[in-house]
């Protein structure tokens, strides 16, 4: 069975992508194989790191890259986390399994580190929801296999 490839985006690759590349590795790596990248590398957050392993997940091995690392290689998926990458990204000939999730960007959280944490805490969570629901579809074997598309 060919695993399908999906690609993450959003705008730093410091938080959101990188916990829905996490995610989705860990929970589905045998059907799945999960990639992130930003419109910019800005660097991992600590907090990226504290909040997910909280839930068990570590990102040791992911590094902050841009969506140039990818062109040329064929991916199933490809979903915006962030409404700025889905506005700066580029169009992606041929790709029919396009997705797009609105997740505030906690890096703009304000407040305490406590608060800025729970900011963290929030989007994680969102994020976790929304790949529950996107296994459950995304792998059903009873859908035809979508034609994976080379980011151009």
């Amino acid at each position: 069975m060919t695993k399908k490839r999906v690609l993450f985006v959003c705008t730093h690759n410091s938080a959101r992508s990188h916990m829905a590349e996490a995610m989705v590795n860990a929970w589905a790596g045998d059907r799945f194989e999960a990639f992130s990248a930003g419109t910019e590398a800005a660097g991992i957050r600590p907090e990226t790191v504290e909040v997910m392993e909280e839930i068990g997940l570590s990102l040791d091995g992911h590094r902050s890259k841009t969506i140039d690392e990818f062109r040329g290689q064929p991916f199933h998926w490809f979903i915006t986390v962030c409404d700025e990458a889905q506005k700066n990204c580029p169009v992606l000939p041929g790709v029919e399994n396009v997705g797009h999730w609105s997740i505030e960007d906690p890096w703009l959280a304000t407040g305490s580190p406590q608060e800025r944490l729970e900011a963290f805490r929030a989007a994680r969570d969102r994020i976790r929801d929304r790949i529950h629901m996107f296994l459950l579809a995304a792998g059903r074997d009873d859908l035809p296999t979508p034609k994976a598309a080379t980011l151009g």
